[in-house]
């Protein structure tokens, strides 16, 4: 799949890993779709914004139907999420329920919404070379296989969208779409921002080389290869540095 000349929508496009892809596409002479519920820093004629909750269905039907005006929609890059850290028991009684079930409604079943709705479209697209229609890239990460004290909702949520790449792409095989999904460990974005310092100092001296934190741009970089590359189906790559969580 090539980038110039196609259309793509990612929802969380607005700040963080998603705004590097959107970099990533439009610098590609692609097209993207937006889906966020925060406009952009800037408006651009290649770049199409929908204000758009991954939850909603009418939300996210809106933004397919917005890549129509591209020319139809070719990939699907899932990058909105939301963290939510503590313990099964704290020190004020057991993990809210409300919070356990708003990051799962968010990163797991968000992610199957948006990723349903464009792989409907994008298998009605025209078949490219090998029969290709389309990609569907999900964002997971390495806390789905080392989740930390206080990570249970997250880590939970991650690993539902990992255990669900294999059999999306053997599902919508026959369609010619693709699904892959990135596996990123401590990266630079407004999520890990948040942490304090001394924090975030600990986190990337964690990390075995290089000993920092990921640039968005290279979750991007990994991002366009994917779409590049068709034999890149049903995996989940880890993007980290070798970094391995402790428990916390």
């Amino acid at each position: 799949m090539e980038i110039a000349g196609n259309a793509f929508l990612v929802t969380g496009g607005s700040s963080g890993l998603g705004a590097a892809c959107i970099e990533r596409i439009v610098a590609g002479g692609g097209f993207a779709v937006i889906a966020d519920l925060n406009p952009p820093a800037q408006e651009r004629k290649q770049v199409k914004f929908v204000k758009a909750d991954v939850t909603s269905e009418a939300d996210m039907r809106a933004a397919v139907e917005a890549a129509a005006g591209f020319g139809g929609l070719r990939g699907l890059i899932n990058c909105a999420g939301i963290e939510h850290a503590e313990r099964v028991v704290g020190k004020t009684g057991p993990h809210d329920l409300a919070a356990f079930t708003r990051t799962i409604q968010v990163n797991l079943i968000g992610t199957f919404n948006a990723t349903r709705l464009a792989a409907s479209a994008i298998s009605q697209m025209s078949g490219l070379e090998d029969g290709e229609k389309g990609v569907i890239i999900i964002t997971s990460s390495i806390a789905a296989f080392d989740g930390q004290v206080g990570q249970s909702a997250y880590a939970a949520s991650k690993a539902g969208v990992a255990g669900m790449v294999l059999p999306m792409a053997r599902d919508l095989a026959r369609s010619g779409v693709r699904v892959a999904a990135v596996a990123p460990g401590v990266f630079d974005t407004p999520l890990f921002a948040r942490l304090g310092e001394s924090v975030r100092q600990s986190l990337a001296a964690q990390v075995p080389f290089p000993p920092r934190f990921g640039k968005p741009d290279e979750y991007a970089s990994l991002v366009l290869e994917i779409i590049r590359n068709r034999m890149l189906n049903g995996a989940v790559v880890r993007l980290d540095g070798g970094l391995r969580m402790a428990g916390k």
